[in-house]
């Protein structure tokens, strides 16, 4: 496993890989920092995932909109994490969907009557390539801005990035 440091608008990253894909991209210090990570790492910073995501990383703070698959992705998670995080890549820049929304999809994937919002909520939170993969633009049923393991104020920075009109919704009180 091999990492690298990445300095964004919005505070320090570290990037993480298996060689080939990224595995991992977490703002320092957030909510789950490195949490798949199970093994060893060593700091490697001229692999070539790292670079490509480096450069896909300036592109999207320039707003560049880059499509997430031009990035070879491997986070790891229970299926259901899977299923939560690839609906997640689905959301278009600029756009949020409620938790309650992917539940309905994932209740459908899965052929159950119905998924709670805090499942989603925990697959949510627990994804391991921030940013990149965007759960910042999950917002509550009820238009509060919850649930972001990079904090609240860098979730507020990335929707106005991406042109999200944020004054309507609900800051949670913290």
């Amino acid at each position: 496993m091999f990492i690298t440091k990445y300095k964004t608008p919005f505070g320090e990253t570290t990037l993480a890989s298996d060689g080939e894909n990224l595995t991992g991209l977490w703002f320092d210090g957030q909510k789950y920092f490195a949490s798949t990570i199970s093994e060893e790492t060593e700091i490697k910073n001229d692999l070539k995932i790292f670079q490509k995501t480096k450069d896909w990383l300036e592109r999207y703070f320039a707003n560049e909109k880059p499509l997430i698959s031009e990035l070879s992705l491997n986070p790891h998670g229970s299926d259901f994490r899977k299923a939560v995080w690839q609906i997640l890549c689905e959301i278009p820049y600029g756009k949020v969907v409620t938790y309650g929304e992917i539940a309905g999809r994932i209740a459908k994937a899965f052929n159950k009557p119905n998924m709670s919002a805090q499942a989603i909520g925990g697959a949510v939170g627990h994804n391991p390539v921030s940013i990149i993969i965007p759960c910042h633009r999950v917002v509550g049923t009820n238009g509060s801005l919850t649930g972001y393991a990079g904090g609240i104020n860098k979730k507020i920075q990335l929707l106005n990035l991406e042109g999200v009109d944020v004054s309507k919704f609900k800051k949670p009180v913290q």
